[in-house]
């Protein structure tokens, strides 16, 4: 019986633990795509206690709790802190299977050098431990140094002013790269009750009057002219799935028309707004250089009772099985008629897409970029090992696994870093097993070139990062 989590956890053969000791293991960490916040960087915060960097926002953990049976009280509520820790601990230790438990434990260890495992009963002896670390050693610098982060890229809004990566960008004292990443969501969803406000405040910001999809288009071109100066050179998109309704100016201009009227938007009206948007933006994307990543497959909010509570992002979340390939070939084919598609990363949240997207991307690739279409890292509710295992697999069998970009955390807790440390022994294991197995030999000039190359030379590469 192998030790619980020890050096070699995950990795079974010979040639996955060469290859993750000697090769995965030291590599650096860019994470080109999170949710956590640049002020708490700037500012360097200090974390009170553990339930303030594992509960606080975190879905994922809460909706396992929910499905302990836990009430909301201790969850989302005015338990203390103390309550919730209690309660996430006695979810944890049922957590047979299911990556969280790895991920905590990987955390614990990794942070905190605790190599036990946490349960019910070991919770208080646990929430000293990290207690006093998180007073008296950790802050938000020290979690990211001595994770060996080189890059974070943030997820931010089109009208934001960014004043916090300018602090951060000037500071002598912290050498980690923080850069924004364009998200313009709220500029696309025309058909969401709060566009037209929207659309004043990013008016406001740009000093463009917006009044039709003309003046839309200056008016998101001088804030992507913006973000780019500050560093930015990715953008990101939460989609229903990549939809191809094209249509007119003067049709779009009359969809602006209603939009800001308040009137009612039907849906076919939302696809062609929403294609004319994401076309143009893919263009301004392929003018600056940027990489635009396509998140989609995801049916929101989806307990009304609970939503009316919480509101969003708070764990209703599922996957969505309508995504029909063919419109988004035809997004990309509008695209390739003029030669304007930029470095694109897909991402899809129902694991049945791969092959779909693994055979998109060979029709457009280019001599620009190696793999300048990639298949985005296995997401959200498949970052776990089999979820990995078959995205990565689907990618070799269809694509070029040798030039994927890798992990990104797509996290809000600065304790995620260890999820790259999981996907790396994921990929190292997948890749021993060819060895092992004789699919790929054991060429360790090449092995040693395409292992660091995921884990962090190739998104290096392919971003155009200065590092």
């Amino acid at each position: 019986m192998k030790a619980f989590m020890d050096k070699d956890f995950l990795l079974s053969t010979e040639a996955s633990k060469k290859l993750f000791h000697d090769y995965a293991e030291q590599m650096p960490i860019l994470d080109y795509h999170c949710h956590i916040n640049p002020r708490e960087i700037a500012e360097d915060r200090r974390f009170e206690n553990i339930t303030q960097v594992w509960l606080g926002g975190d879905h994922y953990k809460w909706r396992q709790m929910r499905s302990n049976g836990v009430e909301e009280k201790y969850i989302t509520g005015d338990a203390t802190d103390r309550e919730k820790f209690q309660k996430w601990a006695e979810t944890l230790e049922k957590l047979i299977g299911n990556p969280l438990y790895h991920w905590s434990h990987l955390e614990l260890q990794r942070y905190f050098g605790y190599k036990g495992h946490l349960c019910g009963d070991t919770a208080e002896e646990v929430w000293k431990l990290c207690n006093e670390q998180l007073q008296n050693k950790w802050t938000v610098r020290s979690l990211i140094k001595v994770s060996n982060v080189t890059l974070v890229c943030t997820t931010d809004d089109p009208i934001d002013s960014l004043e916090w990566h300018k602090k951060i960008a000037e500071d002598p004292t912290f050498d980690v790269q923080v850069l924004p990443a364009w998200r313009p969501d709220k500029a696309n969803n025309v058909e969401k009750p709060d566009y037209a406000n929207y659309i004043a405040q990013l008016s406001q910001i740009s000093g463009i009057v917006i009044k039709d999809f003309a003046t839309l288009k200056d008016a998101l071109k001088n804030r992507l002219d913006f973000f780019h100066s500050m560093g930015c050179r990715v953008s990101d998109h939460a989609l229903e799935y990549v939809m191809y309704t094209p249509a007119s100016d003067e049709e779009i201009d009359a969809i602006i028309t209603k939009a800001l009227a308040g009137e009612a938007i039907q849906k076919e009206e939302e696809l062609k707004y929403k294609t004319a948007f994401m076309l143009f933006v893919a263009k301004q994307y392929n003018r600056l250089g940027w990489a635009m990543q396509l998140h989609y497959g995801c049916k929101r909010d989806n307990n009304a009772y609970m939503f009316r509570q919480l509101g969003p992002d708070t764990g209703f979340d599922c996957i969505n099985n309508y995504a029909p390939s063919a419109q988004m070939a035809d997004f990309l084919n509008a695209l390739s008629a003029t030669n304007e598609i930029p470095k694109t990363i897909i991402y899809s949240l129902n694991p049945n897409d791969d092959a779909s997207i693994g055979t998109i991307l060979g029709c457009f690739q280019g001599p620009e970029t190696a793999g300048k279409l990639q298949q985005g890292s296995a997401w959200w509710f498949n970052d776990h090992k089999q979820g990995m295992t078959a995205q990565m697999t689907s990618l070799a069998n269809l694509g070029c696994l040798g030039n994927f970009i890798g992990m990104l955390t797509d996290s809000r807790s600065f304790l995620s870093y260890t999820r790259h440390e999981y996907f790396r022994r994921i990929l190292c294991e997948l890749l021993g097993g060819w060895v092992e197995n004789g699919e790929y030999p054991d060429d360790q000039k090449v092995l040693k070139q395409i292992v660091e190359g995921i884990c962090y030379n190739n998104a290096v590469k392919y971003f155009g990062f200065n590092l």
